[in-house]
C-alpha cells in the first residue's frame, strides 16, 4: 500500500509570531525575532541573544477542562500545545479539545513529535539542593530525609521528552500511535517523515506531527556555548547575528518555537472538503559517523538523504522550486552542508530560492520543523518571501536585503537538515493540484 499524503493543517508558535498568518506576515516583512534574552539573567554568558516567542496566555490554547494541567507543562509543551491548537483550527478538524463527544478519541489518528532533552528549571531544584547540602557536597542521606520533599510529586513528569506528545494526545483525544523523536535539529523533520510513512503504508489515516523545543534557559545556553556554536560578538546587532553560509559568520543564536502539521490520507481529506496546503511525496534519512564538529566538519551522508527523498518523489534537482536547508550560521557546518547541496543540485543551486529562517528566528533545534511549515505555506500561497536568499551560496553580509522573487509556478519544495549527533533528514513537498 502506498497512499498519497497531504498537509491539511499548519500551526506555528515562532519568535516572529503565533499562528500561520502572523508568521507569514512578519516573515515576508523581514522582521527579526532575535533580541536580548528576557526569560532569565543572561549577563554572564558570551551570547546574550535568543529568538523568544512573543508573550502568550497558555489558557487561551487549552480546553477549559485541561487548564489546571498547564502547571505540569514545561515551556516546550506550551509551545507545542499552541502550534497543535492552530493546526487543528486551520485544518477544520474537531478534537476532544473542541467537542466533548469525541472523548473516546480516534484510533487512526497518530501523534509524532520531535522534542528536545528538556532542561530542568533551576529555581525549582534549588530549594531541594539547599536542603540536601552537606558540608561541601550533596548529601544523599539529606536528600532522602527531606531534600526530595521540596519537589512536587509529579516534578519529574514535566521534564521527560515524551511528555510533549503525551499532553497533545490527551488534549486532542488522539489514541493512535504516539511517537517521540529526540535527534537535535533533525527531530521535527524526522517526526513529520515518520507520520508520513504511517499514513502511506495504511497504519494511520491522520497524524499530528512536527517539533517543539525551547533551549532558552541557563543549561541550554551553557551547553551550546561550550560547543562553540553561538555568536558571542553580535549582542548589540541581533538583526545580523545569524548569517547562514557566510564565510565570515560567527555562529548561531538559540531560539524557541514549534511547528505542527496535520497530515491526512488524500481521499479522506477530499471527502471532508479539507483545505489542502501541499502534498508530502518524499522522505529519507541518513546518519553520519559521530565526530566533534570542528573546522574539517564533513557530512558525507547528507546528500544520500536528499537524493533518496527526491528519488521517492520522482523529482529531479532541476525541478525543485525552493529549498529550505539547515543553514545554522556556523562556518564549519555550513561549509560542509554547502558542499553536499552543490553535489546534489549542481548548477541549479545558483538560481534556487533558499528559505533561510534562522536569521529571523534562531536555531529552534527540534522546533526547526518551522522550515517545513514555511515551505508548505510558500507552495500553498505561491509566493517566495522577498527576503529569501536567491543565488549562489557565497559570502555576503546582505542576508536581509529583499531580492526579486521568481514568478514562475512553485511546484516543489525541499526541506533538509542535519544535526549535531549526525542524524540527517529530507522532506519533499509538492504543490497540490486537484485532478
Amino acid at each position: 500500500m502506498n497512499r498519497r499524503v497531504v498537509v491539511t493543517g499548519v500551526g506555528l508558535a515562532s519568535p516572529i509570531g503565533i499562528g500561520a498568518e502572523a508568521f507569514w506576515r512578519e516573515w515576508n516583512a523581514g522582521t527579526s525575532g532575535l533580541g536580548p534574552i528576557r526569560q532569565f539573567d543572561a549577563s554572564g554568558f558570551g551570547c546574550r541573544l535568543a529568538g523568544e516567542v512573543p508573550p502568550f496566555k497558555i489558557a487561551e490554547f487549552l480546553p477549559a477542562s485541561y487548564r489546571k494541567a498547564a502547571k505540569l507543562m514545561v515551556r516546550d509543551t506550551h509551545l507545542a500545545a499552541i502550534a497543535a491548537h492552530q493546526a487543528f483550527e486551520s485544518a477544520g478538524l474537531k478534537s476532544r479539545a473542541t467537542d466533548a463527544a469525541l472523548a473516546d478519541g480516534d484510533r487512526r489518528f497518530n501523534c509524532h513529535v520531535g522534542a528536545g532533552l528538556i532542561s530542568i528549571d533551576l529555581e525549582e531544584l534549588t530549594a531541594s539542593m539547599v536542603a540536601s547540602r552537606g558540608e561541601d557536597r550533596l548529601d544523599l542521606k539529606l536528600w532522602g530525609a527531606g531534600g526530595m520533599e521540596q519537589l512536587t510529586p509529579l516534578w519529574l513528569l514535566k521534564y521527560l521528552p515524551n511528555m510533549v506528545a503525551s499532553h497533545l494526545t490527551i488534549i486532542h483525544g488522539l489514541t493512535g500511535a504516539s511517537n517521540t523523536i529526540t535527534a537535535g535539529e533533525a527531530s521535527g523533520h524526522l517526526a513529520i517523515g515518520e507520520a508520513f510513512r504511517a499514513i502511506q503504508r495504511g497504519d494511520a489515516d491522520r497524524a499530528l506531527c512536527g517539533g517543539a523545543e525551547s533551549k532558552i534557559n541557563p543549561l541550554g545556553l551553557a551547553r551550546q556555548s561550550l560547543l562553540n556554536r553561538l555568536n558571542h560578538d553580535a549582542n548589540d546587532s541581533p538583526k545580523t547575528a545569524v548569517r547562514p553560509f557566510a564565510e565570515d559568520a560567527k555562529g548561531s543564536v538559540l531560539g524557541e518555537g514549534s511547528a505542527m502539521l496535520i497530515l491526512e490520507e488524500l481521499d479522506l481529506a477530499r471527502q471532508r472538503g479539507a483545505p489542502i496546503y501541499a502534498e508530502l511525496c518524499g522522505f529519507s534519512v541518513s546518519q553520519e559517523p559521530y565526530r566533534p564538529r570542528q573546522a574539517e566538519c564533513t557530512l558525507p551522508s547528507y546528500r544520500n538523504a536528499l537524493r533518496a527523498a527526491l528519488r521517492e518523489a520522482e523529482v529531479n534537482p532541476s525541478q525543485v522550486s525552493v529549498l529550505a536547508p539547515c543553514g545554522l550560521g556556523c562556518v564549519a557546518e555550513d561549509r560542509a552542508e554547502r558542499i553536499e547541496l552543490e553535489a546534489v543540485f549542481e548548477g541549479w543551486l545558483s538560481d534556487l530560492p533558499l528559505l533561510l529562517l534562522k536569521p529571523q528566528v534562531g536555531n529552534l533545534s527540534a522546533g526547526n520543523s518551522l522550515e517545513a511549515a514555511a515551505a508548505v505555506l510558500t507552495l500553498s500561497r505561491q509566493v517566495v518571501p522577498p527576503h529569501a536568499r536567491i543565488g549562489r551560496l557565497a559570502a555576503s553580509s546582505s542576508w536581509h536585503e529583499p531580492h526579486d522573487p521568481p514568478v514562475s509556478p512553485l511546484e516543489t519544495a525541499v526541506c533538509c537538515t542535519h544535526s549535531l549527533m549526525g542524524q540527517n533528514a529530507a522532506l519533499v513537498f509538492r504543490r497540490y493540484a486537484a485532478s
